[in-house]
């Protein structure tokens, strides 16, 4: 590979309150000049937190500070932390091959260790990833078939076994409406977060 793309590190440390339950996994934090915050999916166009808003306030501004065009960053710490939802991605170290945020545009350098990961969260039931290339990499990892986009598979941990969901990323550019990305997304979240 081309020496001049420059290795990124991944700029957090996995966010894993106590009781995670459910750990939803995307692949890497877009490049500095697109965050709105210092926290995961920070891209003002990213829908993640409209999908959560939808989802569990019937509000797709619920978490959305229009005026700063920036998102309420320590409302969704309080909420992720009293739903024991975790969050990290697939990789911890990537080369940007374009000048894009696009997962295809990634070359992953090192993945996550996903055993340390999981290990640190024994009540965790449930993975989800967020896009395609973190579904590739936690499907390699774990020797298992990626289950169809709004679908899950069984998979097993050491004695524990867990569920990976497959979700519609939340970027624009992922060819569906908001709302039925979060329709998809209501029925993980019912499943797992009673």
């Amino acid at each position: 590979m081309d020496g001049s793309f420059a290795i990124e590190e991944h700029p957090w440390q996995p966010f894993l309150p106590q009781g995670c339950r459910l750990l939803m996994l995307g692949s890497f934090p877009p490049a500095r000049k697109r965050w709105c915050m210092d926290f995961f999916y920070p891209n003002y166009i990213n829908d993640m937190w409209r999908i959560f808003g939808i989802v569990f306030f019937g509000d797709k501004q619920h978490f959305v500070d229009e005026e700063r065009k920036q998102f309420r960053m320590d409302d969704i710490i309080r909420f992720l932390t009293e739903r024991g939802i975790g969050l990290y991605d697939t990789a911890v170290a990537v080369r940007r091959l374009k000048n894009t945020a696009s997962d295809k545009d990634l070359e992953v350098v090192t993945s996550t260790d996903l055993d340390a990961l999981l290990c640190q969260i024994p009540q965790c039931e449930a993975v989800v990833t967020t896009g395609q290339k973190a579904t590739d990499i936690v499907c390699a990892h774990f020797g298992i078939e990626a289950p169809a986009v709004g679908n899950w598979c069984g998979f097993s941990f050491g004695n524990r076994q867990l569920r990976l969901y497959r979700m519609p990323s939340s970027s624009r550019a992922y060819p569906m409406k908001v709302e039925k990305k979060a329709g998809i997304y209501q029925q993980m979240f019912n499943a797992i977060i009673k």
